[in-house]
């Protein structure tokens, strides 16, 4: 069992009969919707489900787990997800598969958010390692960009893995990729962001997160909100 397996099978063995449970996308969130499909098919767990997006709604419905259609509730128990960077604080990066407004929208409704990483995703700031993703309408991605050009950032529309076209959300936004200067901490770009005419949403998830599941030395570390 590699270290993706073991965190998301500590983590699918904590929901309890009953819950409502939030699925992230990527692969370890792959190993805990089969870990968690395999309990309610050989322990006779009861639980529902509700996607962060398509892949993980397909993934969940090839494995029987019964699945919600997110425009159906308001709250959740638990979103269990990845991050790709995650700061002492525990604000979090996310985006990279840029699903950003189903995602934070689960983290916010969720009563706990459960983010499942590896020791490579902790970072002393955010942005260290990736740029910031931003969702923004297209029609304003030019506008969009030239304040954040002016806040200091550089970057530019995310292009397809084969460079043919750009990059486009199930919403029909584009994806801006932006590095800022480390002077600015999470807490400032992420206001900032929020307060940018034309931004959908960012990669920035501050104060979401409840505990981050870690591996370290084969065993499962917790750390959680202070």
């Amino acid at each position: 069992m590699n270290d993706k397996e073991r965190v998301a099978h500590h983590a699918a063995q904590q929901i309890k009969e009953g819950m409502l449970v939030g699925l992230g996308t990527g692969s370890t969130a792959n190993y805990f919707i089969e870990e968690l499909a395999r309990r309610r098919r050989e322990e006779g767990l009861r639980v529902s489900v509700v996607s962060s997006s398509v892949v993980s709604a397909i993934k969940a419905q090839s494995l029987s787990l019964p699945l919600l259609g997110i425009e159906t509730i308001n709250r959740i128990d638990v979103y269990v997800d990845g991050a790709d960077e995650v700061t002492p604080d525990l604000t979090l990066l996310k985006g990279r598969g840029f699903d950003l407004v189903r995602e934070k929208l689960l983290a916010r409704a969720a009563d706990q958010f459960w983010v499942l990483i590896d020791p490579s995703k902790r970072v002393d700031r955010i942005g260290a390692n990736y740029p910031i993703p931003i969702e923004v309408m297209p029609f304003a991605w030019q506008m969009v960009k030239r304040n954040l050009e002016l806040l200091g950032g550089r970057g530019d529309l995310r292009q397809t893995a084969n460079k043919d076209g750009l990059v486009m959300t199930s919403y029909g936004s584009l994806v801006l990729d932006m590095v800022f200067d480390a002077v600015l901490d999470s807490r400032t770009l992420n206001n900032l962001l929020n307060n940018t005419p034309g931004v959908v949403e960012h990669g920035i998830f501050r104060n979401l997160a409840s505990v981050v599941l870690c591996v370290i030395d084969g065993q499962v570390v917790e750390q959680r909100t202070c």
